[in-house]
């Protein structure tokens, strides 16, 4: 089976759509895609290289938007069919907003559209789909009040990225999401994978609610429920 794979700038679920991906791509040919968010997101969270590690060949490749121009050409398969389904996960709630609304000025949203036209399933799995509560995962985060301010700041010098200033913040951009900051701060002031719970804005979730409505679009609620969907 031939399958697209389309990862956005969301780190809730990047886990679990990684794992994901790791799971079909040992028994299907999958293209992965990600929008610029996404790419920046992966490796804010370590996971990139997990992602470029699994990904080469022909219909196997890793697609960054940022390589595709304007007119995403890579596109063009998907409105010619070329692939059996189109799996979309994470979706950010921007994402959403822009299919609902017709507009494709993205890798991901392109696909998506290219994918109706040439008649293939796309599966969303948002990050926005219920009202209420969610609990999600931060990246790495320079914990202000845990700081000592050192002369010298281990973590800092650790960093293979230079994404610390020390004593005011890591920048995400730049971080590879590898964790030796945090081990090599002796005063535990470097946190990663700390859970804190946001709250659902109601146009996302109506946002989501409307896809719906489109043919060839199913929501799915979580990845691991998309191998029960192949």
């Amino acid at each position: 089976m031939k399958i697209g794979f389309g990862i956005t700038g969301a780190g809730h679920l990047l886990l679990d759509s990684v794992e994901l991906l790791e799971k079909l791509m040992t028994k299907h040919d999958v293209t992965v895609l990600l929008s610029a968010a996404g790419e920046e997101v992966l490796k804010m969270y370590g996971l990139y290289e997990r992602v470029e590690r699994i990904t080469g060949g022909y219909y196997n490749e890793l697609v960054k938007e940022k390589d595709q121009k304007f007119s995403f050409p890579i596109t063009g398969r998907f409105s010619l069919g070329k692939y059996d389904l189109f799996i979309v996960s994470p979706t950010t709630s921007n994402t959403i907003g822009k299919i609902v609304n017709g507009v494709a000025d993205t890798l991901i949203t392109n696909a998506v559209a290219q994918s109706g036209k040439g008649g293939i399933k796309t599966f969303i799995v948002p990050v926005d789909l219920e009202s209420g509560d969610v609990d999600t995962v931060l990246p790495s985060k320079l914990e202000l009040d845990l700081c000592q301010k050192c002369d010298v700041c281990d973590a800092a010098a650790s960093c293979p990225g230079d994404a610390i200033t020390p004593g005011i913040e890591i920048d995400l951009l730049k971080c590879e999401g590898c964790g030796e900051c945090a081990v090599a701060c002796p005063f535990s002031a470097i946190s990663a994978g700390k859970i804190i719970t946001i709250h659902m804005r109601e146009i996302d979730i109506e946002n989501t609610s409307k896809l719906h409505n489109f043919k060839g679009i199913e929501i799915v609620e979580h990845p691991s429920k998309l191998q029960e969907k192949l």
